[in-house]
């Protein structure tokens, strides 16, 4: 007993009886209510696709008029027959006329061979002579000036002429099937001369092949009429079904238009042929119909029942029952994810997820821990990192600026000496005041470089002319202290002291959708294109360049700002740095774009 109620505390002791029964009931209710229903819409849709069944028909039977009509046209475009035909005859039997005809011949050949449904071209002069490619051999050339074929040939005016389906070929006495026959007058292009008629015999069977994808079922029959009425082509022999249209039926069709007529046990389907004025006719047994309807609701009838049993299945037994304990655990993985690690999920369900629940609260607890450790050995090593970066930057700037004051001194320049120290004081006083942390509003930073740069344009006079265009909006803008005078430094070391007159260095900002960038540009000596690329590999790898850092060029500076603007931001950030030699050099500083609370 103790062993039955466990198993039915399961998951599958729980959905097997609930997902049999329910099946079970909605298979029978659904199949007494849907069954009706599915009949009437797939009737429509029957009807629907007769109608363009039909319509397709009718469009593939004239594009097969068209490209007969394209080979009348090839040959009456064929200047050298219209030339030969239209020319007086050499002597019966003289090189000249065997070549002439010779020629004639190859020229309807390769129309022949162009389609595999051609059996007959012939070639009719208004001299009487008669040109044939024929499929058979021997054939001998039957009497034509008499025949009504002929007279309807000759009332053309270079219009094709659609002369109907014949039991044996007009011209060779072929009687090895029935051939479709259509042809034109024939005219010289230069002088719009008539010079003959084109009879064109392709198989029959072709016609019935391009209207055979009317057919409904296999007692569909097809029949194809002229414009007086006349059948050109009929299929089946079951002759009650055209003996229910009605009198003048269908009348006079429009393009694309299709009707329809429903007459005791067949459904006729009529469509216009525009290329020639022919109609298509279509008798469809109403049994046929109805045993595809019955195909169709049967299929139609499987797919709907499995669809809505497992749609049901899906949406209701196994989201009320098996779904919402899971959806729980689901949701708070989630914010496991997002790094809160304090939550715990409480759910008496199954006893598979009762387990599955535990080891999760478990390892959750034990996550938590874990992270909290490393946070903590984290923070403690950057703050350890920030301050030895921060107390590099004092003794290098101490020991640039002493050497500018000696020489300044060696050249008694006593007047400026007051405004440098004082420049130099405030320096001080802000490279050793750490009390706020490591970072400072961007304001507080520029006013330390402005007095870095009184010290410089004291040194240099009118060699450098300094200018700061940061927009005002960004002068509130936290970022880490001491970042832009050692970039300046290296401005001014290395870009404009080298020149005589006209250095200027300018300092300004831009920004974009994410990020701030602050610039410093001059218009100094430049980086050659060696030093330039060494000196972008070691930005890119700032703590392993910091061991390996040699004198001369670069020294410590520049890579001290990278370092600390990645520490504190991340590897997204930092400097970018452009030169042309003998052009200038720009440094891009890069940091993100402050939100509204850090301005606050």
């Amino acid at each position: 007993m103790r062993r039955l109620t466990k198993r039915l505390n399961t998951i599958y002791g729980r959905l097997f009886p609930v997902f049999l029964f329910s099946l079970l009931g909605l298979l029978l209710i659904v199949s007494l209510v849907y069954y009706q229903r599915a009949t009437e819409q797939v009737r429509d849709q029957v009807g629907a696709l007769a109608e363009k069944n039909m319509s397709q028909t009718v469009a593939l039977f004239g594009q097969l008029l068209d490209g007969y009509d394209s080979v009348t046209k090839t040959l009456n475009s064929n200047g050298e027959l219209m030339r030969l035909l239209g020319r007086s005859y050499p002597p019966a039997g003289t090189s000249a006329q065997i070549q002439d005809e010779r020629r004639i011949t190859d020229i309807l050949g390769a129309i022949f061979y162009s389609r595999s449904d051609i059996v007959g071209i012939h070639m009719l002069t208004n001299g009487g002579k008669v040109y044939s490619f024929v499929r058979s051999t021997g054939a001998v050339v039957q009497s034509y000036p008499q025949q009504p074929w002929f007279a309807e040939l000759k009332r053309s005016e270079g219009d094709i002429r659609w002369l109907g389906v014949y039991p044996e070929s007009l011209m060779s006495g072929w009687t090895g099937q029935s051939v479709f026959a259509f042809g034109r007058q024939v005219f010289e292009l230069e002088g719009l001369k008539s010079v003959g008629y084109v009879l064109i015999e392709v198989e029959a069977d072709a016609i019935i092949s391009a209207v055979s994808n009317v057919s409904l079922g296999q007692s569909t029959q097809i029949a194809i009429r002229d414009g007086s009425g006349r059948d050109i082509v009929r299929t089946g022999s079951d002759a009650s079904a055209w003996a229910t249209v009605p009198d003048g039926w269908p009348g006079q069709l429009l393009p694309d238009e299709i009707r329809s007529y429903e007459g005791g046990d067949w459904m006729l389907t009529a469509a216009q042929v525009e290329k020639n004025g022919w109609t298509i006719l279509r008798a469809s047994p109403q049994s046929d119909l109805k045993l595809e309807l019955r195909e169709t609701q049967q299929f139609l009838l499987t797919v709907i029942v499995a669809l809505i049993v497992a749609a049901t299945i899906l949406s209701t037994i196994v989201s009320r029952s098996f779904s919402l304990p899971f959806k729980r655990l689901v949701q708070q993985m989630k914010q496991v994810e997002t790094g809160n690690f304090k939550g715990q999920v409480h759910i008496q369900s199954y006893q598979e997820i009762n387990v599955l629940v535990g080891s999760f609260n478990r390892m959750v607890r034990e996550m938590d821990g874990l992270v909290e450790g490393i946070k903590q050995a984290s923070i403690s090593e950057k703050n350890a990192q920030l301050q030895a970066l921060q107390s590099q930057i004092n003794p290098h700037f101490l020991f640039n600026t002493l050497d500018m004051i000696y020489w300044m001194l060696d050249e008694r320049e006593d007047d400026r000496l007051e405004g440098v120290i004082l420049a130099l004081s405030k320096m001080f006083r802000y490279s050793s005041d750490w009390e706020e942390g490591a970072r400072v509003r961007l304001r507080l930073e520029l006013e330390q470089l402005k007095s870095y740069l009184t010290i410089i344009e004291t040194r240099l006079g009118r060699r450098v002319l300094t200018r700061i265009d940061v927009e005002e909006r960004w002068l509130d803008a936290p970022v880490p202290k001491m970042i832009l005078q050692p970039i300046v430094e290296n401005a001014v070391k290395y870009g404009l002291e080298p020149l005589r007159e006209g250095g200027t260095l300018r300092i300004y900002s831009e920004a974009d959708e994410r990020y701030l960038h602050i610039i410093v540009e001059d218009n100094g000596a430049g980086i050659d294109a060696v030093t330039l690329r060494r000196l972008e590999i070691l930005l890119d790898y700032p703590p392993a360049a910091a061991r390996h850092v040699e004198g001369g060029r670069i020294g410590i500076g520049l890579l001290n700002v990278q370092r600390r603007i990645r520490l504190t931001y991340g590897d997204a950030y930092g400097l970018t740095i452009h030169s042309i030699p003998g052009t200038g050099t720009k440094v891009r500083v890069t940091f993100p774009l402050p939100e509204e609370e850090d301005f606050a």
